[in-house]
């Protein structure tokens, strides 16, 4: 008899056990779960609250049509932004709050919808100092002559572009933007909004770099809120992802698969040829000298014929106006001294002031950003080449002798390299 109750007992320890463990595991389960359910929740929140902070576009839209109501303004996307419409703003691809980017459409047309926020903060003092001014709206005076104005814009132009051959054409080209309507007359609002566009980096590079074909057409404008034609395939290269996977998925992965979202080499080289030719047009080009505070794949795109567009030209600063503000700047170390993601001087410890030299050209850092994009699958013959001209141009510094020199060979050999690999295909 008793060796029959010892297997009854021997099954209910069993099962207490298993049902400890199973009760053990339960209770892991629910708390990981839960803690799933609290950290996604934060993300979205945290997500969202910085959505909602920096996404103001609602507010500029208002600020900007009630100045045109008001008469204080006027531009050829004004009647249609503020009475018909037919000008809406869609997905918001806003950075900063100073600079509102909007995906938008007008009626049959797509493009990118830009407004400044008058109360953002600015990388450079001077810079601050023109917005704030500009957002007044309060140039050109009343009863200034189209003549008077014209003169407004080349002094502008000079102070920003320098003394370059070419002002008066490019001032006519601003005449032109100016005149919304197309009535060959401009009007006070007219012109106060072309003032005050006249001050941002993007629309002035668009101006002096409109027969390039590097940066998107000008559609039209209402105040300083504008509109650019736009870039198929913006960023240069990777996927866009909902802002919610951008948090979760790890650099190492998302640079993995960014890397493989790309064209065919054959375009890739191409579209790398047109950012070595903005570099060269911007560095102490016909049109000036201008720095590319942010060289980074997510301010550049292309077309789908793969011929290379500047999507965001707002960290392109005229070197003069550069210069002249960041040595008002306040420093106390080297790190003191950067504007945007990529322009870095040195702190002069004895004045406390940044210096105005960049340590890094343009060229060296287009050439950081073009490494990975133009390396990867490249042809046999030419990989080795180009890996050793890559390099000799991220070497590359501000304060080489001869910099000027050395920086077109390096710029010409590369050009060169890319174009006689492709030259011969038809694709590119």
């Amino acid at each position: 008899m008793a060796r029959g109750v010892f297997p009854c007992g021997l099954l209910r320890k069993h099962l207490s056990v298993h049902q400890a463990r199973f009760s053990y595991l339960h209770m892991r389960y629910l708390f990981f779960s839960w803690l799933a359910v609290f950290v996604g929740s934060w993300i979205v929140y945290v997500k969202y609250s910085s959505y909602t902070e920096l996404c103001r576009g609602h507010d500029c839209k208002n600020s900007i049509c009630d100045k045109y109501r008001r008469g204080v303004v006027d531009g050829s996307a004004c009647s249609s932004l503020c009475e018909k419409g037919t000008l809406v703003l869609g997905k918001c691809f806003t950075a900063t709050p100073s600079s509102q980017v909007y995906s938008g459409t007008w009626g049959d047309l797509e493009g990118v919808i830009k407004c400044q926020m008058e109360d953002g903060p600015s990388d450079v003092a001077g810079e601050r100092e023109s917005r704030r001014e500009a957002a007044a709206f309060n140039q050109p005076t009343k009863g200034t002559s189209v003549e008077k104005f014209r003169e407004m814009i080349v002094t502008h132009l000079k102070a920003t572009v320098g003394d370059q051959s070419n002002l008066a054409e490019l001032a006519t080209r601003v005449l032109g933007s100016a005149d919304a309507n197309k009535d060959r007359r401009i009007s006070l609002p007219e012109a106060r909004a072309t003032w005050a566009l006249l001050q941002l980096n993007e629309f002035l590079l668009a101006v002096v770099l409109q027969d390039k074909g590097h940066t998107p057409r000008l559609l039209g404008f209402c105040g300083d809120l504008y509109v650019m034609e736009k870039v198929p395939s913006s960023p240069l290269y990777g996927l866009r992802l909902p802002w919610l996977l951008e948090a979760l998925v790890p650099a190492g992965l998302r640079r993995s698969m960014d890397q493989w979202f790309t064209p065919s080499w054959p375009h890739r080289a191409k579209i790398s040829i047109g950012l070595l030719e903005l570099v060269e047009d911007v560095f102490h080009g016909s049109a000036g000298s201008f720095l590319m505070c942010d060289v980074s794949a997510a301010s550049f795109g292309h077309s789908e014929q793969h011929d290379f567009r500047l999507t965001d030209a707002q960290h392109v600063v005229p070197e003069a106006v550069f210069r002249r503000s960041i040595r008002q700047r306040h420093c106390n170390a080297d790190r003191d001294c950067l504007y945007g993601a990529d322009c870095f001087t040195s702190c002069d410890l004895t004045k406390h002031r940044c210096t105005p030299e960049v340590s890094r050209p343009n060229l060296a850092k287009a050439c950081r950003t073009l490494q990975d994009y133009i390396l990867r699958g490249a042809p046999a013959d030419v990989s080795g080449e180009l890996e050793k001209q890559l390099d000799a141009c991220m070497a590359l510094t501000g304060s080489a002798e001869h910099m000027e020199m050395e920086h077109s060979l390096v710029l010409n050999n590369l050009k060169t390299l890319l174009w006689n690999k492709i030259s011969h295909n038809k694709d590119s």
